[in-house]
Order: structure tokens, then C-alpha cells, then sequence
């Protein structure tokens, strides 16, 4: 990579500014147009902005047209957007309007997002060792995380994007037997397209003793891919889905973990997304200093790790509430594995009417966690989403005795962290309390945020004090 140093003072004030930016322009799209026959897609005028600053997608509405042709000899052949004959799942080259080369993406024209950047250099050289291309990439994900976790910790290991993988997400779970399980979600063409490469290089880097994908997400309907779940024959060249007769590739379905010094009996085959949000992990053990001696109610609780913390603080009574009796099960079942019995209990209610329930009884606490599922998934349905997301942070302030403690959560992108606070706000003027903002957390480090591109800070974890 060449950097060039512009000393300020030395530049001729008499010139324009407009010189300088179109001289350090040049010099940025001083990387030549390839010569290699991959198919070239070009956007339209300015939509390369957000891109240049590290965003990893083109849309179908910002790309103006194509060009590619079958080898050397033959010409190039222009094409529109609406009649490209390059296939879906083909390797292209982005290009801005003007031609300054902005990376190698993967093509699906079945989805919005059409174009996913793999790398920021020509397709020729992504695809001379295309296996070592996949193999650095997950070795990368993998050295990053052992900075914070050991071999024995359960984490995040690639964030798709984040980890400059589009649609890739492969979480890492380490059982108290000390076996290692992968679940991976294929969740786009740009990965599913190496999957083969991919696996290869996850076999290769983490020697897992398992594998279970878990492609069953309906965003791979839009991106017109098939849904898949199940045990992977690691043995077989193509990790097809392990038959009822090859039970050594089969894990166990339920397994238990340790963190922050908890068991957790977890579903990766038929719990939510992957059977377990990593990304709270760190928030979870920081509520314990809010927790000792206090009643805790601990709402969508999935598995009860967050009352599990709470109990671990010294909590005198914990409440740990979810709307689906599967998750309720286990949450029972966490609390006997870590002897938690007398202290926590889990109940199975809705959210919303259990605390319209508890204020009508003028029940009190002194702690209350919110962390409820996305309430939004798109743009479109926010301000419904936030009047939900009102609603429940109002009735716990209601719910707590002065100068209790509010967690609350929220892992919709579409709700930034200002709108959230601004919610949260409007929650405790329509509850007639006051709110101190105590502290402003988000992912843990197996969440990276890829600078440029928003999505990947998605978590709010907010703690308050309300007066």
C-alpha cells in the first residue's frame, strides 16, 4: 500500500481547493482498471461515498450497468442492471461511475443487496488461492479472539461483515466436556457460494469436534437459497448434512457451557438463532454489582443467564421470566444446575401483560433487566417498535422502588443508541421519574464494529438509576 504525506504548509495558496481534491482523487483511484476477464459492475454517479468509507454492499437501485465478456479475444459486452446475463453468485469487480476500482463482491440480483464485497483486490488475485483466501480470513477472526477468551470460553468467532465475511455467522461453544461445537449460519450467496472453502478453513483453524449448520434463517429465501439444518459429515468433501446412520458426526443437541462462572444448559439445534446470545456476556457479569441484596426481575430471559448472574451477586430474589415454555424448561434446569433454587424461580408469562400484572399488585423491585427480541427488523416498523419498547421500559420504572436499577436492552440496529435514549427519556416523563444514565454498553469484543458500516453496532445495553 503506497501512503503519501501532504505537507500542508508547502502547498501554493494560490491555488484552488478544488485543485488539491481533484489531485488527491487521482492519486486514490490510482489503481488501474484490471486486466483479468471477471465481469465489471459499475454504479451510478456518487453512490461509491458510503462504500469508500468501509460499507460492504451495493444495492440493486445504485448500480448502473455491467460489462464482461467470455475471454480475451472477445469484446466487452455493456449490459443494464435489469438485463444482466451475468449469473447470480459470480465474482465481479466494483467499480464507481468514473472507473476507480472500489473492490471484488459476489453478485445475487435475487436480493436488494447485490453486490457483497469480499476484498478490496481484484478478483484475479482473490482467486489464484482462493482456499488460502478463506483460510486467512478465519484464522484472522480466530487470533483476534484469543485476546479475550480462553480455550474453554464459548464466543462469536466470525460476525459476518464485521469480520469482513458477508453473511457468515459461526459461533464457538466449548461444552464443561471440553468439546468444541461450531453452528454456522450461511446466511447469503456471498458465503454459501464457499461454503466448501469455508468449512475447510474452519476445520483447518479451530478443530471442532462437531459442526451444526443452522442455514434455516428466512433471509436465505430472499437471497434465494434453500434452508438447511443439521450435522455436518466432516469427513465428507462437500460437508453434506450427516445421515441418521453416521451418528459419530452427531453432537448432542442440548449442551452445557460455562460463563462468568455459571453452568448454562443450551439448545444450538432448536433454539433461538444459534441456541444462545454471546453477545451479552459481559453485560451479564456487570450487573452483578447492582444485584446483591435486591429482589431482580429478569425479563425475556431465554435461558436465565442474566437472574443467574444476579443469583451469583448475593440477588435475595430473583425472577426470571420468557414467553415460551421450551425456554421456561430451561431456564428451570439452569437454575438446579447451579443451585439457585431457593433464590430464583422462572416463570412463563408475556412480558408486556406480566408487568401490566405486577403493577396492578404494586409489586416493587429493586432491580429490573430488559432484554427483549428486535422489535424491528426493518426501518419501516419503528415507530411501532418504539412505542413497544416504550412501553415496557415505562412500566418497569413504575415497577421499581426509588433509586432502583434499570437494564435495559435493545438489539434492533433500526433503534440507535440516541433513539433509544430518547425513548427511554419520553418512558420515564410519561412514568413522572427522574433517570440517571449510568453506563452505555454494547457487544461484547466477538461482536467487532466494522467502521462504515452501522449494522455491525447493533446491541444497547443501558443502565439507569431512576429517582
Amino acid at each position: 500500500m503506497t501512503i503519501l504525506y501532504v505537507n500542508l504548509v508547502l502547498l501554493d495558496k494560490d491555488l484552488p481547493v478544488f485543485f488539491y481534491i481533484y489531485f488527491l482523487s487521482k492519486i486514490y483511484y490510482n489503481k488501474k482498471m484490471s486486466s483479468n476477464n471477471f465481469p465489471r459492475c459499475f454504479l451510478k454517479q456518487k453512490e461509491e461515498k458510503e462504500i469508500l468509507q468501509g460499507f460492504p454492499w451495493a444495492f440493486d437501485n445504485e448500480i448502473l450497468y455491467f460489462k464482461h465478456r467470455p475471454n480475451e479475444k472477445s469484446e466487452w459486452k455493456k449490459e443494464d442492471f435489469e438485463k444482466c446475463t451475468v449469473p447470480n453468485g459470480s465474482a465481479v469487480e466494483l467499480y464507481t461511475n468514473a472507473g476507480g476500482f472500489l473492490g471484488t463482491g459476489i453478485l445475487n440480483r435475487n436480493s436488494k443487496i447485490s453486490v457483497r464485497l469480499i476484498s478490496n483486490d481484484h478478483a484475479d488475485v482473490v482467486f489464484s488461492d482462493i482456499e488460502n483466501f478463506w483460510l486467512k480470513k478465519v484464522e484472522d477472526a480466530f487470533f483476534i479472539r484469543k485476546v479475550n477468551f480462553s480455550k474453554k470460553d464459548s464466543y462469536r468467532l466470525i460476525f459476518g461483515e464485521a469480520d469482513l465475511i458477508p453473511g457468515l455467522i459461526c459461533d464457538l461453544f466449548c461444552d464443561i466436556e471440553g468439546k468444541i461445537y461450531l453452528v454456522v449460519q450461511f446466511l447469503s450467496m456471498s458465503c454459501d457460494v464457499f461454503r466448501t472453502e469455508i468449512l475447510n478453513a474452519l476445520l483447518k483453524i479451530v478443530k471442532p469436534d462437531f459442526i451444526f449448520e443452522r442455514s434455516d434463517n428466512s433471509v436465505r429465501e430472499k437471497e434465494g437459497l434453500p434452508l438447511v439444518a443439521g450435522w455436518l459429515n466432516l469427513e465428507d468433501a462437500d460437508f453434506s448434512l450427516a445421515s441418521e446412520n453416521e451418528p459419530k458426526y452427531y453432537g448432542k443437541d442440548n449442551i452445557i457451557i460455562e460463563e462468568n462462572g455459571l453452568k448454562l444448559l443450551l439448545d444450538i439445534t432448536n433454539g433461538q438463532k444459534t441456541g444462545y446470545f454471546l453477545d451479552q456476556k459481559f453485560n451479564r457479569a456487570e450487573i452483578k454489582k447492582y444485584c446483591k441484596g435486591k429482589k431482580v426481575l429478569d425479563t425475556f430471559t431465554h435461558t436465565g443467564a442474566f437472574g443467574l448472574n444476579a443469583f451469583v451477586a448475593g440477588a435475595k430474589e430473583v425472577i426470571s421470566v420468557d414467553i415460551s415454555e421450551d425456554a421456561v424448561e430451561i431456564v428451570k434446569e439452569n437454575i438446579k444446575l447451579n443451585n439457585a433454587t431457593k433464590t430464583n424461580k422462572a416463570v412463563c408469562a408475556d412480558v408486556f401483560d406480566l408487568l401490566k400484572k405486577y403493577e396492578s399488585m404494586d409489586e416493587k423491585f429493586d432491580v429490573i433487566i430488559l432484554d427483549p427480541p428486535a422489535f424491528t427488523k426493518s426501518a419501516k416498523m419503528i415507530e411501532k417498535a418504539y412505542g413497544g419498547y416504550k412501553e415496557i421500559n415505562l412500566r418497569a420504572m413504575r415497577l421499581l422502588n426509588k433509586g432502583g436499577i434499570l437494564i435495559t436492552c435493545s438489539c434492533s440496529y433500526f433503534m440507535e443508541t440516541n433513539m433509544f435514549c430518547d425513548m427511554i427519556m419520553h418512558a420515564a416523563t410519561d412514568s413522572h421519574k427522574k433517570v440517571q444514565i449510568l453506563e452505555k454498553r454494547g457487544a461484547g469484543p466477538d461482536h467487532p464494529v466494522l467502521l462504515g458500516y452501522p449494522k455491525s453496532e447493533y446491541l444497547k445495553c443501558v443502565v439507569c438509576r431512576v429517582l
